[in-house]
């Protein structure tokens, strides 16, 4: 049924607003619109409670408005509003980026503040192709990123991301090139890490052979990927990657959007397999979700060539940057949020739980034929949907609306249904969502 009485706005008003990654046409002919948030659930303009299946988009593991971060971004306002990014300061971006090294493997200590993921991934692309012309090296221009990557929406994300659907329509990007991704056949409902698709890392060495090693500056991977499906790495894929990337002088790029900061039951997706890049990429869980922000992890080494190279000291070392780097509220909020993170242990609650997180979402495996696999890793499950009538995406979104409906939010994406729990979620809340996903996959099927 359409809601656009309820919701108070005209069909004008709907029209004005070209909304991102959204079937605009559709979602203009039954609007569905949020109207407050709290705990683990957001209310909708209808008055239903609504759980947050998905942690808003992989960014409120701390669920919606958090005291602590609200007080915090109201003090900030009323001291501070907006400090200029450029040659100037305010105490609470270094108090946050001391913070950050905490997650932070121990060797990436110098941070970089952005103002998204999609700004983070920019950042660090850019700084890579610098530090090698830095280090001498200006032919190492090329990327590599893999099949079914996600890293953001600007041009460089989209270049070494790898979800046709995020490239197609937009023509040639940066000159880059793509591992294949690791969903391997034989391993399907997987849970956790599987022991197949290891020797795909194997494919990056054809592509310096390819390529060679001289002209690649960096490859990119999600440790996790989380848009395309939950996409979990097999035991020794990253290992092999870092291995290949330090032989050939190569750097590696963790795209930790949505693994860092607890997600995966670990500080850092990092730290959770077991591998550590030269560079990381963060945004989404820094603030929890309530102030844009993203920031890049950079070994000292990195940091050090350009201050080594940087000429006089007035000099500016990297000309990049942006407005709302280190943006007064953005800091606040993510000093609260990080501080609660800590303090809470949630990072552990999600480890401890995960086991249960787990056991819930594969008893979905035997709820109806077309449930093809499922994947999942700490707070994070992936559930792929068999096509119909050769439309991979028609039965996630009729899964997803029919779930709204029911009072729960998931995201559907491609060919599946992806879930993220908030990090304080109770064993009832998710008992709920898995009966109703296993209710809404016989109504659809």
């Amino acid at each position: 049924m359409s809601h656009i009485s309820k919701s108070r706005l005209t069909q004008k008003q709907l029209d004005a607003h070209w909304m991102a990654y959204t079937g605009n046409r559709q979602f203009k002919q039954d609007p569905r619109l949020i109207e407050s948030a709290a705990g683990h659930y957001y209310t909708d303009t209808d008055g239903r409670k609504i759980f947050d299946g998905l942690s808003g988009l992989w960014t409120c593991g701390l669920g919606h408005n958090v005291q602590q971060i609200n007080e915090a971004i109201t003090k900030q306002v009323n001291t501070l509003d907006y400090s200029p990014a450029f040659q100037f300061g305010h105490e609470k971006s270094f108090l946050l980026a001391e913070k950050i090294t905490e997650f932070m493997p121990q060797e990436l200590n110098r941070i970089f503040f952005t103002g998204s993921g999609s700004e983070s991934v920019d950042t660090a692309l850019k700084v890579a192709r610098a530090y090698w012309r830095k280090k001498g090296k200006g032919t190492k221009t090329k990327f590599i990123g893999r099949a079914k990557g996600y890293h953001g929406a600007g041009i460089s994300g989209f270049s070494v991301g790898g979800i046709p659907a995020n490239r197609t329509l937009y023509g040639q990007g940066l000159d880059s090139y793509h591992l294949p991704h690791t969903q391997a056949p034989g391993s399907e409902f997987s849970k956790g890490m599987s022991y197949i698709g290891s020797e795909r890392a194997e494919a990056l060495l054809d592509l310096i052979t390819m390529h060679d090693a001289s002209n690649i500056a960096a490859v990119i991977v999600e440790p996790m990927s989380g848009s395309a499906g939950v996409i979990v790495p097999p035991k020794g894929y990253l290992d092999r990657l870092r291995e290949i990337c330090d032989q050939h002088d190569i750097l590696l790029i963790f795209d930790e959007v949505i693994t860092a900061f607890g997600r995966m039951g670990a500080r850092t997706g990092s730290e959770a397999f077991g591998v550590t890049p030269d560079i990381i990429t963060m945004a989404k869980q820094v603030t929890n979700g309530i102030v844009p922000m993203g920031a890049v992890a950079f070994k000292q080494e990195i940091y050090d060539t350009f201050m080594e190279t940087g000429g006089a000291e007035h000099m500016l070392e990297l000309p990049h940057g942006y407005t709302y780097s280190a943006h007064p509220l953005a800091c606040a909020a993510g000093l609260a949020s990080l501080n609660l993170i800590q303090t809470e242990q949630l990072a552990e609650r999600v480890k401890e739980m995960s086991g249960n997180w787990e056991y819930a979402v594969h008893s979905l495996r035997d709820a109806d034929p077309m449930v093809t696999d499922i994947r999942n890793y700490g707070f994070a499950a992936g559930i792929t949907i068999a096509s119909l009538d050769g439309d991979a995406s028609k039965r996630p979104f009729q899964i997803a609306m029919s779930m709204w409906d029911k009072g729960f939010y998931v995201r559907y994406g491609g060919d599946t249904i992806q879930l993220a729990p908030p990090f304080t979620v109770e064993q009832s809340e998710i008992d709920s969502l898995i009966n109703a996903l296993a209710e809404t996959f016989k109504e659809v099927s």
